[in-house]
């Protein structure tokens, strides 16, 4: 075993998302097959280049290898042989085991000796038979850092023993800045290229050097830093500590601290003042684009003033001279740092004068311009917000109205405008830290801030997420609404008056009581000239459906032809779809906000709300695994997220998915997280949604006393609950136990009130349950008319799962009437949906009525052992060990959100719902495998 073996040394020396690379480079040393070998460690300034130098330096020490070191510096850097001395300096007592020609040139060479100054050839072989002899004893690393201020003739010297080290034991490990000038002479030999760090582990680094800053604050440093160390460990030393915990906002540029200012402000201190300006302005732009830098600049400066940065590697330009890039985003942080404040008004000034036709970006400018309060562009930079909003930029909205409360001369101005912006940050943007103290500030400016109705509906936001509860926030947001009428007038155009309606609306949902809905209603009663569309429609549709939503299909039909791609308008458009079953009609738009908000481009709670409607679509569609998938990245999220309130819908997706799977176990322990949660807050509108699972789950176990009980918690037989929407799609669940329960007369009363409610005109699915519950309930050959109408009515596809079971339904009833080669035929289509959709409950009741009817089906697979992912299998047992989902990303090389969306697949797999019970769980498993 070699003494570099990764087998002996620990596998972390406590880096964090090194471990790859530490692995790379003790294999690199460890081959077998050669002894002896050179590697270059090649990285960005501050990539932790010396940091992993130490720790295989350490590793090395512990397994016995003899370690020399040296570094260069810059002071030293004409000194000849200065690096060479630090590197021996530990051996200068052993140079008597050189003969006396190479003795003495190394003495002199190293300035422990007098005489005229050796041959360069002869102290490069001096140096490498002291160091091959000073390896037959010991293993010899020599390690070296910052290669390129090392001196010329140590380089040289290096160089040469670099190449002739093979079958010796001594391995030469040097680091150096990628792309520096060095007299190193490195072609031929070996490189490794040390990356920056990925996302997960800029978050771990953070969360060890900084546990107190906000995870708000850490996105933004960790955005700003890219995977740099020394970055993300020093940008946050900047910052206030009322910086750090987010109760101050940060600046629109980070100040850099004083090791960051030295690793890249001296680099752009030395430019030209020209090459400066230039920069100046395009750090401050930000766009990438050198048209408007050039037009600020013309008469001072142009792009020719850019090549001293270019050539000293700070900035990139494209070959036609259009596009700019600082090769790290702190060489732009560095730039404005150097800058004095008159030097950035001035440059703000300038790019604002020449992007008069980009409102957005001149407003900005403007603000960052400004010497004091200026209402003018204070009301730029708020129609900017607004622009912002409307794209997707909620956290650039949030940052605009933030700049025009500063600007705001009147304090009642300034104190409305940040009660905007902590909405905006509550609503759409997932920086909830950010909101609290927005609303704090906009309260202590001036009393404005405690009747705005964006307070107030951001209050209420943060009420229900943290652990208040519904029917608190609801009086909160009724009693704002109703004491701000001098100030709305219900006036249809106030913003803040329909954004707080919006979420009313959600409240009187949450809580599930249909008297919550009156104040609703009234408010809309009273807004003049009339509600807005959109607005009345979600009431319509989402409030009591089964009566009020088919009168406005025509209106939501052309809502959905116009959702354009306003995130917040392609989730209000969706949740009017949502139970009228018009998801589907525009999936693409809810897809493209499901991706952008994976790639950061979309508000988190958009994010959230797209994740939760395609989940919802792909359950009635039957893609269920992608359902579950979605429902677990929507948790995931939450969680990172700190959006507590909304764990619960995503609990539901998988629990209906668990339950039309037949493992109901999983499903109960998830509808009894939905109620544990959701009980003492007063959502009770979440525990109808956990009573339709259940009620699912009973009718696949063959339980219809239970699965009676949990669909009438949701509508009593004989009625549809007004304002209890999920009803609709429990109304076949109650029909079917209450007959298999011998409630005959409860059925038909249900099959009634479907019938004479407005439910069938929402969708075809809707009804084709309609009509189907009416089949069930009539007697005899007449309903077999019914089951046909069902199922002829158009797109069956989109429903596989109801259409199934109506088949099922349609096919008993036809064998009991005797008409046994029709049945036949109905089962068999029942039964291939079934086992598509791998609802196994139902293919073993419908298998059992194909046998009855006198046709064989196919037998029923031997249950099998859960059929985990070699990955999932991985994270599982890692996970089991009480790894966190950081520390299991890091060795798996996966991000820690990959980690939490696979162990929310992993949990309904293994028939739990926490991580306390995998290792159990995992036992269970070996040993099934075990019995197999």
């Amino acid at each position: 075993m070699n003494d570099l073996d990764p087998t002996v040394c620990p596998a972390s020396t406590g880096l964090v998302g090194r471990d790859r690379d530490l692995a790379y480079i003790r294999s690199f040393f460890n081959n077998s097959e050669v002894q002896g070998a050179a590697l270059l460690l090649l990285g960005e300034a501050g990539v932790g280049k010396t940091a992993v130098l130490d720790a295989v330096a350490a590793g090395a020490t512990r397994n016995g290898v003899r370690v020399l070191r040296a570094a260069g510096v810059q002071f030293e850097a004409d000194i000849s042989y200065a690096g060479l001395n630090q590197l021996l300096l530990p051996l200068f007592d052993d140079f008597d085991v050189l003969d006396p020609v190479h003795r003495d040139a190394l003495r002199v060479a190293v300035g422990i000796g007098g005489g005229p100054a050796p041959d360069r050839l002869l102290t490069s072989t001096a140096v490498l038979l002291l160091l091959r002899l000073t390896a037959a004893r010991t293993p010899l690393l020599l390690v070296v850092d910052d290669l390129p201020w090392l001196d010329r003739a140590t380089n040289a010297v290096l160089g040469f023993v670099a190449r002739r080290l093979v079958g010796s034991q001594i391995g030469f490990l040097a680091a150096s800045r990628e792309g520096a000038d060095s007299f190193f002479e490195s072609s031929g030999l070996s490189e490794h290229r040390l990356e920056p760090l990925d996302d997960a582990s800029s978050t771990e680094l953070l969360a060890l050097a900084y546990p107190d800053v906000s995870p708000a604050v850490r996105r933004r440093i960790a955005a700003e830093a890219r995977g740099n160390p020394l970055a993300l460990v020093e940008l946050p030393a900047a910052l206030s500590a009322e910086q750090r915990a987010t109760l101050a906002a940060l600046p629109a540029v980070l100040p850099l601290s004083e090791r960051l200012q030295a690793l890249f402000a001296s680099r752009v201190a030395e430019l030209p003042e020209r090459s400066r300006e230039m920069l100046l302005l395009a750090a401050l732009d930000g766009t990438g684009g050198l048209a408007a830098v050039e037009a600020a600049a013309a008469g001072r400066a142009g792009i020719d003033d850019l090549v001293p940065a270019e050539r000293n590697r700070l900035v990139t330009i494209s070959a036609d001279n259009r596009r700019l890039s600082f090769r790290h985003p702190l060489i732009g942080s560095a730039v404005v740092e150097l800058a004095s404040t008159n030097e950035r008004r001035r440059a703000h000034q300038a790019l604002a004068n020449v992007l008069g036709d980009q409102p957005e970006r001149r407003a900005w400018h403007l603000g960052e311009a400004a010497t004091g309060p200026d209402e003018t562009v204070a009301a730029l930079l708020e129609e900017a917000a607004r622009r912002r909003l409307r794209r997707g930029d909620a956290l650039g909205a949030v940052a605009a109205l933030t700049r025009a409360a500063g600007l705001s001369p009147a304090a009642s101005d300034e104190s409305r405008r940040l009660a905007v912006a902590a909405y905006v940050g509550v609503d759409s943007g997932g920086e909830l830290e950010d909101a609290t103290r927005l609303l704090a500030e906009s309260r202590l400016v001036h009393p404005a801030g405690q009747r705005s109705l964006h307070a107030a509906t951001a209050s209420a936001f943060l009420l229900i997420n943290r652990d208040g509860d519904i029917d608190t926030a609801y009086r909160l947001l009724v009693g704002a609404i109703e004491s701000a009428e001098p100030d709305h007038g219900f006036d249809a155009e106030d913003e803040g008056l329909i954004e707080a309606l919006h979420l009313l609306l959600l409240l009187c949902w949450y809580g599930g009581d249909p008297k919550l809905w009156e104040p609703m209603f009234a408010f809309m009663g009273r807004l003049v000239p009339e509600p807005p569309e959109l607005l009345w429609v979600i009431t319509q549709t989402f409030g009591d459906p089964a009566r009020t939503g088919a009168a406005v299909l025509p209106q939501l039909t052309e809502l959905i032809a116009t959702v354009g791609d306003d995130p917040t308008r392609v989730i209000r458009v969706g949740t009017a779809s949502v139970f009228s079953d018009r998801l589907g009609d525009f999936r693409w738009a809810t897809r493209r906000l499901v991706e952008q908000g994976r790639a950061g481009a979309a508000p988190v709670r958009r994010h959230l709300g797209a994740l939760m409607h395609l989940g919802l679509d792909y359950f009635h569609l039957g893609r269920w695994e992608d359902a579950a998938q979605l429902a677990a990245e929507g948790l995931s999220l939450c969680e990172n997220h700190d959006y507590r309130f909304f764990a619960w819908y995503f609990h539901y997706i998988r629990a209906a998915v668990a339950a039309a799977q037949g493992d109901a176990e999983t499903s109960a322990a998830l509808t009894e997280e939905i109620v544990r949660w959701a009980m003492p807050r007063g959502t009770y509108g979440a525990r109808f949604f956990a009573c339709h699972a259940r009620a699912l789950a009973a009718l696949g176990s063959g339980d219809f006393e239970t699965a009676y009980q949990y669909a009438a918690t949701l509508s009593p037989a004989g009625t549809l609950a007004p304002y209890v929407q999920i009803a609709m799609w429990g109304a076949m669940d109650l029909v079917e136990a209450a007959i298999r329960t011998g409630r005959e007369k409860e059925a038909a009363a249900h099959a009634a009130a479907m019938r004479e409610s407005s439910m069938a005109a929402l969708s075809p699915r809707l009804e084709m349950l309609v009509l189907a519950c009416e089949a069930l309930t009539t007697p005899g050959r007449p309903s077999l008319d019914l089951f046909e109408r069902a199922l002829s009515l158009p797109e069956p596809d989109r429903w596989p799962f109801d259409v199934a079971r109506v088949r099922l339904f349609y096919g008993e009833r036809l064998r009991r009437l005797r008409a046994t080669s029709e049945s036949r035929e109905q089962l068999a289509a029942a039964l291939e949906a079934f086992q598509r959709l791998g609802a196994k409950p139902w293919v073993a009741r419908t298998a059992a009525e194909l046998r009855a009817s006198g046709q064989s089906a196919p037998t029923a697979a031997r249950p099998g052992p859960v059929a985990l992912t070699a990955q999932e299998l991985q994270i599982a047992r890692l996970a089991a060990t009480g790894l966190t989902n950081k520390q299991i990303a890091e060795r798996l090389l996966l991000s820690h959100r990959t980690i939490g969306t696979h162990l929310y697949q992993i949990y309904p797999k293994l028939g739990i719902t926490s991580r306390a019970a995998l290792r159990d769980a995992l036992s269970q498993l070996d040993a099934t495998d075990g019995d197999g």
